[in-house]
């Protein structure tokens, strides 16, 4: 597969890879209620070429890297770290500033309230998940075939 902006190739992973990554950008368009800005390429008809519009695509990585930062629920934050950090070192390919927050000193992970931790998990640091985030999608970018 290839994720493209104009005639530059940003990430060009297996098939499976690209497909799994498709999935979850379908869901996480559906839970933030945002475009993620990826759809049909420049060979129209090919499943296997994608265009990214970077306007749409930077709305989108802002709205997910905010909502990972501020869950309150260590489930959803494992689940979801992985592709964060995906779209993450894919948006920095593209010239986009993810826009990680910064951690702020005492602050406790916890703003979005409508999905609760039960039993109530030990307050991770908001420190901790945006190191956390920053880190894996510094990683993943050398595993992420051009």
């Amino acid at each position: 597969m290839y994720f493209d902006i104009g005639d530059e190739t940003l990430w060009n992973p297996s098939n499976g890879a690209g497909r799994l990554f498709m999935r979850q950008v379908e869901l996480f368009e559906a839970e933030l209620e945002l475009p993620s800005g990826i759809g049909q390429g420049k060979y129209w008809g090919d499943p296997d070429t994608l265009e990214i519009d970077p306007a749409v695509y930077a709305e989108f990585t802002r709205g997910l890297v905010d909502w990972h930062c501020r869950t309150g629920h260590s489930v959803i934050l494992a689940l979801s770290e992985g592709f964060v950090a995906t779209a993450v070192a894919l948006a920095r390919r593209a010239g986009i500033e993810a826009e990680i927050p910064e951690p702020r000193s005492g602050d406790v992970r916890g703003g979005v309230q409508r999905d609760v931790q039960v039993p109530g998990a030990p307050p991770t640091t908001s420190a901790a998940v945006v190191t956390a985030l920053d880190r894996r999608a510094w990683e993943l970018d050398r595993w992420m075939p051009r």
